[in-house]
């Protein structure tokens, strides 16, 4: 079973992909605001990784609060970029990127310094 860093950097990019793929079909092909896709985009990688951290990463005794507390601020700050996407007419590309550099520096440092504190180096 993967543990600690390895598997946090494995779920960040299988969470990645899955973001940029549902970004890039809803506002592409359905045609849908930056904003919108990247909220969504957001909620179905977000689902994908609670199950995966949940199997991998949390432990019994976990408090979710915390993590759920994460979510809600990253699916504030996807909205958000998304809007600013929109707003400068930003190509989706630099939108995603731009979150997902957010997303992952966001998401290392909630679980490097408060989910996993004391239980293990990450």
């Amino acid at each position: 079973m993967m543990k600690g860093f390895s598997a946090l950097i494995v779920i960040a990019l299988v969470n990645g992909l899955i973001h940029c793929q549902v970004f890039f079909l809803l506002y592409g092909a359905v045609g849908l605001t930056q904003a919108t896709s990247n909220l969504a985009a957001f909620c179905v990688a977000a689902a994908f990784s609670f199950y995966v951290n949940a199997l991998f990463i949390f432990g019994p005794q976990q408090s979710w609060s915390g993590y759920l507390l994460l979510n809600c601020t990253m699916a504030a700050v996807s909205y958000g970029i998304g809007s600013i996407g929109d707003a400068l007419n930003l190509p989706g590309w630099e939108t995603v990127a731009l979150y997902f550099l957010l997303n992952l520096t966001m998401g290392y440092s909630f679980f490097r310094f408060k989910l996993l504190r004391g239980r293990q180096r990450v």
